[in-house]
């Protein structure tokens, strides 16, 4: 017992050394606890010195020959009897330590007993082997990790008294990771050929143990270890090297934009919230479609001015007039053209101004509208001619107009005062009920005798100064 204690407390000294194989360098540090088989029957018939040297008949087969022969060859102690540990070195290669023990009750076709009659001896092992992991060589993640290892040991078997003998191993294996880069389940064949002239043995030792992966330093828990974490501080994700993507877009934030609102590659993790391809953050209008030229606002009319900004938003318009249509081309929107199908000008509402000579025929026109002496009723000739005279002001509908009453300088200042204002109001009222003139249009006033443009002295002279004219308001 005192060779199996020394073989344990040396496979645990190597920790502070060596190591396991390794699934990748996250955990470098690895402890294997398993058992183990030994099989001296599929190795060739000239395979060591140490049994042909015993007895007689054949104790060997040929090279793998009844390679699975469990019940007839293996040898098994039904407990854990084989310790392992060691550390990853650098991509695919790590270092493994192990000792074994066993109980020798067959070798090759025979019982033990047919040998040196004795029931069984002990073997014990302690080998180191570098393995190549493909996963960890090809940076993969796969569930089953298959590896090739080589390496040297040395074998004792015990009857009697325990002889050692030097080894050169050669093993195939692979691992089931139960849990990603921390517990496996790992299966290993080696082959060990004796190198001593004159004492050593050919043998397979079979394995399978439960792997536990320990020591990497992840200071922000994430799974990464420090020394391939680019943001040790800050938990992060496997695919940008432990570093953060808070609003989970697939962009990491040290490469993002905006880095608590999840976005777009094309925006630099910014969001296009309605997809117009313009990018919130430069959006007008960041929850309605509309083309890059007018910062992502809608243009429902299509006149090139964002709806946002158009006082007519489904009448195509004119920019210069906010968007708004102008029928008549004038220079006012038709929303604000009092005449818009009527060119006019921008001081007159959209509406075509009354030109001097309208205003001198108005007042040739009115010249004519005369009262009798003392009365402010309308003739069939006046009315005739305020017929014509409505259908100008129909033409000219923003204009504004004073009717001017006068009287001649029969009978006293105020009666005249009076009549003058009588007229004109009979005027205004006619223009209003009979032609439909808008009544704000229209003021009347009375001048009284004060504005004759006749002679006063004679018949004619004051039947002329009794009359009414249409003065144009600015």
């Amino acid at each position: 017992m005192k060779i199996q204690s020394l073989i344990l407390t040396a496979a645990f000294v190597f920790t502070g050394v060596f190591g396991l194989n390794a699934q990748d360098r996250q955990n470098p540090w690895t402890i294997e606890l398993g058992t183990n088989a030994v099989d001296f029957y599929p190795v060739g018939y000239d395979s060591g010195t140490l049994f042909p040297a015993i007895g007689q008949g054949r104790v060997h087969g040929a090279f793998i020959n009844e390679y699975f022969n469990f019940g007839d060859h293996y040898n098994f102690m039904p407990s854990a009897s084989r310790v392992a540990i060691g550390r990853h070195l650098f991509s695919g290669l790590s270092l493994n330590v192990a000792g074994s023990i066993n109980k020798i009750d067959k070798i090759g076709d025979a019982p033990y007993s047919d040998w040196f009659g004795a029931d069984s001896a002990r073997y014990y092992g302690l080998d180191a082997a570098l393995n190549f992991s493909f996963a960890d060589a090809f940076d993969q993640d796969w569930v089953i990790d298959p590896y090739l290892g080589f390496g040297a040991g040395r074998s004792w078997i015990k009857y009697g008294y325990a002889k050692g003998f030097n080894t050169l191993n050669a093993n195939v294996g692979f691992k089931f990771w139960v849990m990603e880069d921390r517990l496996a389940i790992n299966v290993m064949s080696t082959f060990k050929s004796g190198l001593d002239d004159t004492y050593s043995q050919d043998h397979f030792q079979h394995s399978a143990g439960l792997v536990f992966q320990f020591g990497g330093k992840d200071t922000d828990g994430d799974g990464i270890n420090d020394d391939e974490d680019e943001c040790p501080a800050v938990p992060g994700l496997k695919e940008f090297n432990g570093c953060p993507d808070t609003d989970g877009d697939g962009i990491e934030d040290a490469k993002d934009e905006c880095p608590e609102v999840a976005g777009s590659a094309d925006f630099n993790g910014c969001p296009d919230t309605d997809g117009d391809g313009v990018e919130d953050r430069k959006d007008e209008c960041p929850k309605k479609k509309g083309p890059v030229e007018l910062g992502g606002c809608p243009d429902r009319d299509k006149d090139g001015v964002a709806d946002k900004d158009d006082a007519c938003p489904t009448q195509a318009g004119d920019p210069n007039l906010g968007g708004c249509p102008d029928a008549d081309g004038d220079g006012v929107a038709d929303k604000d053209d009092a005449c818009p199908q009527e060119v006019g000008t921008v001081a007159n509402g959209g509406c075509p101004e009354m030109s001097v000579d309208v205003v001198e025929e108005l007042n040739s026109s009115t010249a004519d509208i005369l009262f009798t002496l003392g009365s402010s009723a309308l003739n069939y000739e006046a009315k005739a001619i305020l017929d014509e005279i409505a259908q100008v002001l129909k033409a000219y509908p923003t204009t504004y107009l004073e009717i001017a009453g006068h009287t001649c300088n029969i009978d006293t200042f105020t009666f005249n005062q009076g009549l003058s204002e009588a007229r004109a109001k009979a005027v205004r009222q006619y223009l209003i009920t009979k032609q439909g003139i808008n009544p704000s249009r229209l003021t009347a006033k009375g001048y009284g005798e004060n504005e004759p443009i006749a002679d006063n002295s004679t018949a004619e002279g004051r039947a002329k100064n009794r009359r009414v004219e249409i003065r144009v308001n600015e």
